[in-house]
């Protein structure tokens, strides 16, 4: 007889929901005056950037060869900023037409640890926060959560580009795959302004065939994954949109495909977002984003 999940923030019914469809929406998860702190922050870090001493790292999405200079390869221990593309002119030298503020793609990968607004989002107890991360990682099965990536997301009004479909073990590779992501809007996420679309059930088939890794001398590159998972699915199937209200906290499976498009809107879409991965399993140093030397955050501290 299997064991009974441990006690946490979702139902039984929830949970099934998860595992059946590897991903999960849960409304009201953040509440009004916490959103409000966290784009507070947000704006905050933005007021930071330095363009005139920035490298003008872009982030493309699906283009995994521009991510491998040094200011993106140590962003694991640091708070960074990743332009968007199409906030530059096609000219050669690129101009940037816009605003530093925003051009911003990506703010990320340390917030966890760096800037105490959102490091509060681990923290049991927070003041609207209505999901406790330990619980939640107790009740999916985790030993010992480690938490990594962490990022807020900006998807610039009539700028912001679509992100094709992908897995999110492919870029936080462990073996076996166990990465979840929780990823919080922290403004309405629409149609118009690209929100996430998912297609149910394909963590269960889809494996893990391919994985961000470090080149030698530099640079990133997709290399063979391990961890495959029956057949059965097929990649151009349906897609769900998930339009959201801010506040809603979204669970997605490391194995579900999932994309967004670009948003067309005049309204940004801003996202927090960061993972967990089972810190007992094999997380080795060919993958891009490398621990610092304490390790990667636990989740559940003794």
């Amino acid at each position: 007889m299997a064991a009974a999940p441990s006690p946490g923030p979702l139902t039984p019914a929830q949970l099934a929901a998860f595992h059946r469809d590897g991903y999960l929406l849960l409304p009201g998860a953040l509440s009004p005056p916490l959103i409000t702190s966290l784009l507070a922050e947000t704006t905050r870090l933005l007021s930071t950037l330095d363009i005139t001493t920035h490298p003008l790292t872009q982030f493309h999405a699906g283009d995994t060869n521009h991510v491998g200079d040094a200011y993106f390869l140590s962003s694991a221990t640091n708070i960074s900023f990743f332009l968007e593309p199409s906030a530059f002119s096609p000219t050669d030298p690129p101009v940037l037409l816009h605003p530093p503020a925003r051009a911003v793609n990506k703010i990320g990968h340390y917030l966890h640890a760096l800037s105490p607004p959102f490091a509060s989002l681990l923290a049991s107890g927070t003041v609207g926060n209505v999901v406790d991360v330990a619980a939640l990682a107790r009740q999916l099965s985790f030993r010992d959560p480690r938490c990594l990536q962490s990022m807020t997301i900006l998807k610039q009004p009539g700028i912001g580009g679509a992100v094709p479909a992908h897995q999110d073990s492919t870029f936080l590779y462990t073996n076996p795959p166990s990465a979840v992501g929780l990823w919080y809007a922290l403004e309405d996420a629409t149609r118009e302004n690209g929100c996430l679309s998912f297609l149910p059930g394909s963590h269960l088939w889809k494996g893990v065939e391919k994985r961000m890794v470090r080149k030698e001398g530099g640079g990133t590159e997709m290399g063979g994954g391990r961890g495959g998972a029956p057949g059965g699915g097929e990649e151009d199937g349906k897609y769900v949109m998930g339009e959201v209200e801010a506040g809603t906290l979204v669970l997605i499976h490391g194995n579900l495909l999932h994309k967004s498009e670009r948003n067309t809107s005049e309204k940004g879409r801003i996202a927090y977002t960061f993972h967990v991965i089972e810190g007992e399993e094999e997380y080795d140093e060919r993958n891009w984003l490398q621990p610092p030397e304490e390790g990667f955050t636990r989740v559940i501290r003794d």
